[in-house]
């Protein structure tokens, strides 16, 4: 699948402004920081772009009808249409995956970001996650 082939133009304009976000955060801070230091700047830094951004998104669980508090948290939400995943790991392990895909399914929406911020190259530590609505278990596709 082409770079942005099932995504809509206005999705991959925010998707486009938090990849540059990511690398401006990543070559000023460097790797080997905690995670929520990651998160908080990033999120400054898309703000300072114009963009929406909420932290730390209590995702609840729908099961048997019932609404649970399960202390799902979603690191960034961008736009109320991108979620953004942010790891300092020494290495990305496929459960990473699946946590986003299941947010995005919980959330409804088609578009996640995978960082991994741990990583001396910053291109090497980005995965784009999508979800397509006509597949349950979710596409998945690299940056």
């Amino acid at each position: 699948m082409p770079y942005g082939g099932s995504t809509s133009r206005e999705l991959e304009r925010i998707a486009h402004i938090v990849v540059d976000a990511i690398f401006k955060v990543h070559s000023t801070l460097g790797p080997g920081l905690l995670e929520s230091v990651y998160s908080i700047c990033l999120a400054y830094e898309l703000r300072k772009r114009g963009l929406t951004v909420r932290r730390e998104v209590a995702v609840p669980i729908i099961y048997d009808d019932i609404r649970l508090e399960a202390g799902l948290r979603i690191d960034l939400i961008v736009e109320e249409k991108l979620i953004v995943e942010c790891k300092c790991v020494e290495r990305m392990i496929a459960v990473f995956d699946a946590q986003l895909l299941t947010y995005l399914k919980l959330t409804g929406m088609e578009l996640g970001i995978l960082v991994n911020f741990n990583v001396p190259l910053i291109k090497d530590g980005i995965k784009r996650v999508i979800r397509s609505s006509g597949n349950a278990s979710g596409e998945n596709t690299q940056s």
